[in-house]
């Protein structure tokens, strides 16, 4: 783990504290780094009706994407949530994170502790993206 890792993680730690989960009470945390070194956070967003919840790391992902940061421009992405494993992206935030972020390095970790760092090639190993779609 480097110190700019420590950071993310700190940032998503910090991200976390304001998830709103009243329902299922999992809450989650995630910060993504822009190449300039700017940090976006994001947290979890729980609905009634769990369906339309957004999880933390689209929260960044679109949270970023609000204040100018473009697809291509990000270097890393933390996530922490409350438990003893390490908790990875959802299928629907690992697709988020591959469109917008491409092969970037993951760092999972607790409350307390930084647990793994996978490459998001290693969590979803065959994405489908725009090279997919038809162009004509």
């Amino acid at each position: 783990m480097t110190h700019a890792d420590d950071e993310l993680v700190n940032a998503a730690r910090a991200g976390r504290a304001n998830a709103w989960a009243p329902f299922l009470t999992f809450a989650v945390g995630a910060a993504l780094r822009h190449r300039d070194g700017r940090i976006v956070t994001g947290c979890n967003v729980e609905n009634a009706t769990y369906g339309l919840t957004i999880c933390a790391e689209r929260v960044a992902v679109f949270k970023a994407i609000s204040e100018g940061m473009r697809p291509g421009e990000f270097t890393a992405v933390a996530v922490v949530a409350d438990t003893d494993e390490p908790t990875p992206p959802c299928g629907a935030c690992r697709q988020i994170l591959w469109e917008f972020c491409g092969d970037i390095p993951v760092v999972l970790a607790t409350p307390t502790e930084v647990k793994i760092v996978l490459s998001m090639r290693e969590l979803l190993p065959r994405p489908f993206d725009g090279r997919f779609l038809s162009h004509g």
